[in-house]
């Protein structure tokens, strides 16, 4: 994974995908503040929430949505 893409669902949430297009996560506006919600996926497609390849940085603060914070603090780049 070498780069994320927010997509706005609504007001309050943000799809959050991979470079392969991937549903990895979601950010979301929690008491706040803007936090990443990881999502992963089975082998039937059923979600798993606070997994997935970035389930290690699950409930991750952020100070608005931005793409470059975002690639900067959960892919290290």
């Amino acid at each position: 994974m070498r780069t994320l893409r927010l997509v706005r669902f609504n007001d309050a949430v943000y799809r959050v995908l991979c470079d392969r297009g991937e549903h990895v996560g979601n950010l979301k506006w929690i008491a706040g503040v803007w936090k990443f919600k990881a999502i992963g996926h089975d082998a039937e497609g059923r979600v798993i929430p606070g997994g997935g390849p970035l389930t290690d940085r699950h409930d991750t603060v952020f100070t608005a949505p931005d793409e470059r914070d975002l690639c900067v603090r959960l892919l290290g780049q």
